[in-house]
This record gives C-alpha cells, structure tokens and sequence, in this order.
C-alpha cells in the first residue's frame, strides 16, 4: 500500500450493471495505464456482439494519449463478456489474472469439453499472477491480494490507495457478491471481506458492479474502506462470520443463475476471444442439463 493517487476513470455499462476502469498516473510523463474489468456487448437472443461499451475506453485512452500495460480481470465474470481480447488487438498490452484461474478452468472443461481453444495452463493469458504479487502501472505501485468467495480465484488489484476488488465486495447498500458459483464459498467470501476491510480506512474502493435501488440514488462505483465498515449492509463492523454466512446462503438459495452465465465463462475462460471457428463460423456451446 503506498500513498501514490493514481486517477480513475469508470465506465457503467447499463446493460450488465459492470464498472469498468482505466487506471494512470495523470499528470505523469509516463502515460501507462491499466483497463480492469471491461465490457463487450453481446445480445442472447440474437448472439451478436458488438464492441460499443469497449469502444467508449478505447476512445478515452486514445483522447487521454495513454498508452495500454495491462488487461486486467478480477475474476472470470458470469454476467459479462469482457473485450480483453478486442482491446488488446486494438491496443496492445498484457492480460492478466490471478493464477487461480487454473481451479476455474479445471471445473468447467468437463461441462463445456474446450479442450481444442480453452488452454487449461491459462496460456491464453499473458500474466498469472501469484498471491501478493507486486506489479507496476507506469510509475504506479501496485498489488494483488487473493479475495475469494464470489468464485475461488476472485482477486483485489490495490494499485496506489485504489483497490478494484471486482464482486468481493459492492457498495455499503448493496453487500457483496454472492457465493453459490462452483467453488464459490460464503466463509471464503467473509474472511475476503475482512482482509480488504483491514486496509487503511482512507482508500478508495471501486467495485466491479453496481444495482442501485430505484428511484434511491444513481450508479455508483466508489466507497472509501472507512465508508464500507462503517455502513456495508453485509459485513460492516460488528458482523460476525456466522451472521454473514447464514445471511448468505440464505439469499443465495435458488438464486437464477445469470443471463448470460454460459456465453461468459466459454469466451471469459478463453481471456475473451470466441475460440476457434468451424466452416467459419464461431459458436457459443450451450450443455444441458449439466449446471
């Protein structure tokens, strides 16, 4: 943790209620910058993508005149397809994720059978990062700290007095991300929470999602740690680990799964690209009965 500010811009896609965010250092010669989390618009019924959410970061890069380091991922999403891939091309830089990927990817070749285009070592990755890895955005210190529980290889990016934790946590009125995904644990999810919760109370904490309560307020993407232990619906101070479980599973129990579960995890496993064509076509496998 260091006391560097880097800027932060957020970019809320309506759609799939996903913050996405470009990280610099403005003001700095260097023009580095880190995009976590980002967005490519699919349509279910139609199975159409298009790249306008990721279009809006490329062209505020572009304008800012950064230039693209890292692709980061807080997790292998199931609500959104990222653009890593599609930036990257666009752009260049490095994806990356927390090695814990591998668990991930292990659980779900048997259901989708990827073999052929989803490498089970995260070759299809740029960087797998280890637990506290120590990285830099330009002239930015920057950390990874694994936080599991929405899924086993969720992880925080704590980059100057920023951490993007992605779905460990969401703002004080909403809680934090559920637990019941194939290796996802609500005691897991607890002891994540009170990891982050014991950085320092001034840091910024952007979240990967946000559903405001209608008519309440509008989205938003940042609490400070102070703010999240003070008022966090879920885990503020003086919850204890058997309350939060039991709260837990009980609103996770028989929870929908999401929309776009299947589409996302086969592309997001892949670090976004639609894998490899037949006849030329590329197709997203939808297995029955089986989740």
């Amino acid at each position: 943790m260091t006391t560097q500010k880097p800027d932060v811009r957020g970019f809320y896609d309506t759609t799939t209620a996903t913050w996405t965010y470009v990280v610099w250092a403005d003001g700095n010669a260097d023009k580095r910058c880190a995009v976590i989390d980002s967005v490519l618009d699919y349509d279910i019924h139609s199975g159409r993508s298009t790249t306008v959410s990721a279009d809006r970061v490329i062209d505020f890069i572009k304008g800012k005149g950064l230039e693209v380091q890292w692709i980061l991922e807080t997790h292998v999403h199931a609500d959104h397809l990222t653009a890593a891939a599609y930036i990257k091309e666009k752009l260049g830089g490095t994806t990356g994720i927390s090695r814990h990927i591998l668990k991930v990817l292990e659980t779900w070749q048997p259901i989708f059978h990827n073999e052929d285009d989803t490498p089970i070592d995260g070759s299809q990755f740029g960087h797998l990062f280890a637990d506290d890895e120590a990285f830099s955005i330009g002239p930015v210190e920057a950390q990874i700290i694994h936080t599991p529980g929405h899924t086993p290889a969720d992880t925080t990016y704590i980059i100057g007095d920023a951490a993007f934790v992605g779905d460990a946590m969401f703002l004080p009125d909403i809680g934090t991300g559920r637990c019941d995904f194939p290796g996802g644990s609500a005691e897991d999810s607890f002891r994540s929470t009170r990891k982050l919760l014991a950085l320092p109370g001034a840091v910024r904490m952007y979240v990967g999602h946000d559903y405001p309560p209608e008519g309440k307020r509008d989205a938003a993407c940042m609490a400070t740690v102070a703010e999240q232990k003070k008022a966090n619906m879920r885990v503020h101070e003086g919850i204890s680990r058997e309350d939060f479980v039991a709260r837990r599973k009980r609103d996770d129990d028989g929870k929908p799964v999401p929309k776009l579960l299947l589409p996302s995890l086969q592309v997001n496993l892949r670090a976004g690209s639609f894998g490899k064509a037949l006849h030329g076509v590329q197709y997203i496998k939808i297995p029955l009965n089986k989740i």
